[in-house]
């Protein structure tokens, strides 16, 4: 039986009031003016954009792949992170808030690794681990009682689920053995990384700084990208957006070995958000145009119109880099809008082209 195309909308609709909340409170914590409903979320910024949002569209996501084996019970899973980033703009007790992430991270994980029994394959164990580390951080959240503490893992979870589903999505080269080898030593890494700044902090960070590093050098490498980049229309605009998010996730590795993963770090800013910003969101730009009509049932039809947001998306991180490397936080502020304003503009363009896409359909 088909699952109804309403529950994994109503779904991405609870990651998208997360997501604009989240993005909000970010934009207060370098004090630019936003509602009132956002400025009171500055601290949760993190989790909202982690947990609320990526947490439960990679959560639906996995859900929608276990469907197709008659399995519902996933969707428990995005729907406990989309309620969590609910119950934390509500203000309700934290407590609530963990419980329903932990339940969330709980399920991808027992999901990731059902897929992975039942068919064994180095991009499922990937995703696995991927939906592992994030349960880590949001057990660690409570434990530690700080966001700070779970930022590492998260780091993990997405680096991991994104090279596991490149991998998943067959875009990948043929590989020798001695490549598949620094692929799973580049995997070990980046878990280690956040396991050991529990108890040493600068030192994971730093590991974790080399294992982005290391997989940022190895998709270059190995993704077919390199190649289908010199193509045209959807193909080529993929392969851009891949490509300049392995620069980003690379240049965040090298401020992370210079100290900017830590806390309290004037480059820390500058560190993650080329890997939060400049490498996910430019797969997310990248893969929309397959990921949603997969989950949401929505047809994409691509448009030169999506090189607009990746360029201004990758021109106000650069301003918001140098505004933070060069302690210029007029600079980092005004990027930081930027960055914000080019995702709205990215929301835009594709419910545009849904829309366009639907009516089409239709004749």
């Amino acid at each position: 039986m088909a699952m109804p195309s309403a529950l994994p909308r109503a779904l991405m609709l609870m990651a998208m009031v997360a997501l604009v909340t989240g993005v909000l409170a970010g934009l207060a914590r370098l004090a630019v003016l936003v509602p009132p409903f956002a400025a009171s979320q500055a601290g949760h910024h993190g989790a909202l954009m982690i947990a609320g949002f990526l947490g439960t569209v990679i959560a639906l996501e996995r859900a929608v792949a276990l469907a197709g084996g008659g399995l519902r019970w996933p969707f428990l899973g995005p729907l406990a992170a989309g309620l969590g980033g609910l119950c934390l703009l509500a203000d309700l007790p934290i407590a609530v808030v963990h419980a329903l992430f932990a339940v969330a991270g709980l399920i991808l994980t027992i999901g990731s690794a059902l897929l992975f029994i039942r068919q064994p394959a180095t991009h499922l164990a990937t995703l696995a681990l991927g939906a592992a580390a994030w349960l880590g951080g949001l057990l660690v959240w409570p434990v530690q009682g700080s966001l700070l503490a779970a930022v590492p893992w998260w780091i993990t979870f997405l680096l991991l689920t994104i090279a596991g589903e490149r991998l998943e999505l067959t875009r990948l080269l043929p590989t020798s053995r001695a490549a598949r080898r620094l692929f799973g030593i580049t995997v070990a890494v980046l878990l280690l990384g956040p396991l050991l700044a529990l108890w040493q902090e600068q030192p994971g960070l730093q590991l974790l700084a080399a294992g982005c590093i290391a997989l940022a050098l190895w998709l270059l490498r190995q993704d077919i990208a390199r190649h289908t980049v010199k193509q045209q229309a959807l193909t080529r605009y993929i392969a851009a957006c891949l490509l300049s998010g392995y620069a980003w996730l690379a240049f965040g590795g090298v401020l992370g070995l210079a100290g900017g993963f830590a806390p309290g770090s004037a480059w820390r800013d500058a560190a993650l958000h080329a890997i939060f910003v400049g490498f996910v969101m430019a797969m997310i730009f990248g893969h929309a145009p397959i990921i949603f009509p997969a989950v949401a049932k929505l047809r994409i039809p691509y448009h030169p119109v999506f090189y607009l947001p990746l360029a201004l998306l990758h021109l106000s991180l650069l301003g918001r880099t140098v505004g933070d490397l060069l302690a210029w936080p007029g600079l980092a502020r005004a990027a930081a809008t930027g960055n914000a304003l080019t995702l709205l503009l990215f929301a835009l363009i594709v419910l545009a082209r849904a829309f366009l896409g639907r009516r089409s359909a239709r004749r």
